[in-house]
């Protein structure tokens, strides 16, 4: 449980965070970059939440949670020190992945296939979840970078992947099931 009694700390104020294990590193470090991201993403999920209904909005809701759940794994690096650990660290699950696949391959069921590259835009809501989807791309290129250089749970960088291809999927329903997409036409301002 989480306990938040003050919200100023002080101890990060020469440049350095604490990870999930207590261990002290830059907030530039890789992992910190990399969970900061997917935290930046669930940002704007809840931006994206505010132009959508039902289910899709359920399923953001959902999304939101996991990339705290993603976060939370991402700030604990020591992987092979889990059952060891006081309290046992939250990881990611391929469950998670699992539900990710199964609601794009729903969604995708009502769209045309497509034949062109789409530009980001058409509603409010798909226009959102495009800025989603490049965020998710970015915080899988940094969780991909820093599973180089460190121990990263695969099921981290699965669900990324899969988080990104949901988004594009969704902004195309969201987009009047892609009859609303705005269809890239190459060379078109030469």
């Amino acid at each position: 449980m989480v306990v938040l009694n003050k919200i100023y700390t002080r101890t990060g104020d020469k440049g350095d965070t604490a990870l999930g294990n207590g261990a002290r590193v830059a907030k530039h470090d890789p992992r910190v970059e990399a969970y900061g991201t997917s935290d930046e993403l669930n940002c704007f999920v809840g931006i994206a939440r505010l132009h959508a209904k039902d289910e899709t909005d359920a399923a953001l809701s959902r999304i939101q949670n996991d990339l705290f759940d993603l976060g939370a794994d991402l700030c604990r690096p020591d992987m092979e020190q889990d059952a060891a650990a006081e309290y046992p660290p939250l990881r990611m699950a391929d469950a998670q992945v699992d539900r990710l696949e199964s609601e794009i391959d729903e969604m995708n069921k009502s769209l045309e296939a497509l034949r062109s590259f789409i530009l980001p835009g058409g509603t409010e809501l798909a226009a959102h979840l495009h800025v989603c989807r490049t965020v998710a791309r970015r915080a899988e290129r940094l969780a991909t970078e820093l599973a180089t250089q460190e121990s990263v749970n695969t099921a981290v960088i699965r669900y990324l992947n899969r988080l990104s291809d949901w988004f594009f999927v969704a902004a195309r329903s969201a987009n009047n099931g892609g009859k609303d997409d705005i269809l890239w036409v190459p060379g078109a301002n030469r």
